[in-house]
């Protein structure tokens, strides 16, 4: 093996470890495609199949940045291996012959951008498979390769956290307890789905590769421009879509809070807004949000409910709305304060109607009223963007922690490619707090319209 490597006492014990699936998560130039294909090949040598699959984007993205780069397969592993591009022999698929003390094992070399060629290969048990930005591939290939083997990795930089690749793998994985704190917090908030037995998060930054100068990560940071999207996801390594993004100032070390931190602000006013889809066959959600407003103007989302249709064996009607709606209210009127007017969806009469009835048959004090919509989207987006930022020390929009899917919808909410205008996704909880601070739009911030 090369003499060049430098080893981090993490990227050690990641070598070191043995689980059936890991995923290799962080920032640009943490070297987590170099040393994790260092491990892959050594998995190789030990497993007993003789046929394994290296992938990424293309055939040439795979040659420029594992095989054939300073540090890749053929810089390491020398005349243990052999490159056949154009295949060989039996194997008319581009692949890699690694000569082991237990016979040659053959590596298929497979671009998940070629679907064909991909689905040539899948027709048999693998030994070991790696993915390479498992977080761009096609989430057909995963699927189908992921159960084909008996060793499973993938690297990834941080990304777009409503992918599915997210939600069907990486959150599935944990980080190993003893380095479990060097894993950003807000990547640990969202590995939450439900664990696959030994499935390791690893997450690795500037500094576990070794391998750079102090005056190298300094130029990597310098050359990213500090506060964009790509700054998020390359060098500080969290999750969050990378272009196109709405509200592309909403950072969580400014703008979200802890509920103790929330409880010490004055508030003044209280209000709540309700968003409404019943789709059982798309990702539409019902979103109930509770908001405060303080004495300094600053908007604070306090709380959320959501319900999709689509993943409810019983799908819930208006009818079932009335009910759960007023008991959100009820809860935090009892926990922060209360909000008299609150406001649904005007384009939802059924809704309303249901809440009025309920009203009327039940003893409630809120007046369920229509949302005011007159004001654009496009102006709502443009007073949301002012309060986002951070001045001064200071932001005029700050969210609890806990409402999580209105910190994911704010991480997502995206532009249309082609028009001025926002795509139709992602802005349940966004439209239901508009719905709640829009007749209160005047105090909050600097505002001083009508």
């Amino acid at each position: 093996m090369s003499e060049k490597y430098l080893l981090s006492e993490k990227y050690k014990a990641f070598i070191k470890y043995n689980a059936p699936v890991e995923f290799l998560e962080g920032t640009t130039a943490a070297g987590k495609t170099t040393v994790g294909i260092l491990k892959f090949m050594f998995k190789v040598g030990e497993n007993p199949k003789k046929l394994h699959i290296l992938s990424g984007l293309d055939l040439g993205t795979i040659e420029k940045n594992i095989i054939n780069k300073d540090l890749g397969i053929l810089d390491v592993f020398g005349p243990l291996v052999e490159y056949n591009s154009n295949g060989k022999g039996g194997h008319s698929l581009p692949h890699i012959v690694y000569h082991t003390s237990s016979g040659d094992k053959i590596v298929y070399v497979l671009g998940y951008d070629n679907k064909t060629r991909w689905k040539k290969a899948l027709g048999g048990q693998y030994g070991c498979v790696y993915i390479d930005e498992i977080n761009i591939a096609d989430m057909e290939y995963v699927r189908e390769v992921s159960m084909r083997c008996d060793y499973f990795m993938g690297t990834l930089n941080p990304d777009d956290p409503n992918l599915a690749v997210y939600k069907e793998y990486i959150n599935c994985s944990r980080p190993l307890p003893e380095w479990e704190k060097e894993t950003p917090i807000e990547i640990r908030n969202m590995l939450k789905e439900e664990p696959k037995p030994n499935w390791v998060h690893w997450f690795f930054s500037f500094t576990h590769n070794l391998g750079l100068t102090k005056e190298k990560i300094q130029q990597i940071i310098l050359n990213v421009p500090k506060g964009t999207k790509l700054y998020k996801n390359k060098i500080q390594g969290l999750r969050g879509r990378a272009t196109g993004l709405i509200f592309s100032n909403f950072t969580r070390e400014h703008n979200v809070i802890n509920k103790e931190q929330a409880k010490k602000y004055k508030f003044v006013y209280y209000s709540a807004g309700l968003d409404t889809s019943y789709s059982e066959k798309s990702p539409d959600t019902l979103a109930f949000i509770y908001i405060g407003i303080t004495d300094k103007g600053k908007v604070v989302i306090l709380n959320e409910e959501v319900y999709n249709n689509a993943n409810l064996d019983i799908p819930l009607a208006p009818s079932d709305i009335a009910p759960r709606f007023f008991k959100f209210l009820e809860r935090n009127r009892e926990e922060w304060g209360f909000a008299r007017d609150v406001f649904v969806d005007s384009a939802d009469q059924a809704t309303i109607t249901e809440l009025k009835k309920f009203k009327r048959e039940h003893a409630c004090l809120y007046n369920f009223l229509n949302a005011y919509k007159k004001i654009t989207i496009i102006d709502r987006i443009h007073l949301q963007l002012g309060w986002l930022n951070w001045i001064n020390d200071n932001t005029f929009y700050q969210v609890v922690g806990t409402c999580i899917n209105h910190i994911a919808e704010l991480e997502s909410y995206s532009w249309k490619e082609d028009k001025y205008e926002p795509e139709d996704a992602n802005d349940h909880t966004i439209n239901a707090t508009q719905y709640a601070w829009i007749p209160f739009k005047n105090k909050i911030g600097t505002y001083k319209g009508e």
